[in-house]
């Protein structure tokens, strides 16, 4: 199956859920509507797509315009050596998607670590807690209204044993 008649299945079956479609250095990119987003990688997971793998998660903050936030995901086939990757703009006043974790174990910890940095929530995730920073600290330090200079309360020291 080529990269056109995959696009072109894609849309056949989920076509609701995808608003466009482009290519970055020759892999497809899928820009979809986050109120679809699990229903539309759970149909990309299953045959006859078969996108078994999801290599990453990561987040991006455009500090400006109502989907302020990106949520960009990659896939990967493994019996068509093809990857995937998907884009769901988030509103900036309540960044929220639906969970993963039951599709791909990976995404616990994919959604935690974005939730830390950007502080985007994932509704239905079994454990969103702080991955990267501490209990205590306070905002989200990849995003752009996080100031460089904040001072973050200290935490006290555990005692030598």
């Amino acid at each position: 199956m080529g990269r056109e008649s995959l696009i072109d299945e894609i849309r056949t079956k989920l076509g609701d859920a995808v608003e466009g479609v482009s290519d970055s250095f020759g892999d497809p990119v899928l820009t979809v509507r986050p109120s679809s987003l699990r229903s539309l990688m759970t149909a990309l997971r299953d045959a006859p797509f078969d996108y078994a793998v999801l290599l990453d998660l990561t987040c991006v903050d455009f500090a400006a315009g109502e989907g302020r936030f990106e949520l960009v995901y990659h896939l990967y086939s493994l019996s068509r050596n093809v990857r995937l990757r998907l884009k769901a703009s988030l509103s900036a006043s309540d960044p929220v998607a639906e969970t993963l974790t039951g599709l791909w174990k990976n995404a616990d910890w994919l959604e935690r670590e974005v939730f830390d940095m950007f502080g985007v929530r994932f509704t239905g995730h079994p454990d969103l807690r702080r991955l990267l920073t501490y209990e205590g600290f306070e905002g989200h330090p990849l995003r752009k209204s996080y100031p460089w200079r904040l001072a973050q309360p200290r935490i006290p020291m555990k005692d030598k044993v």
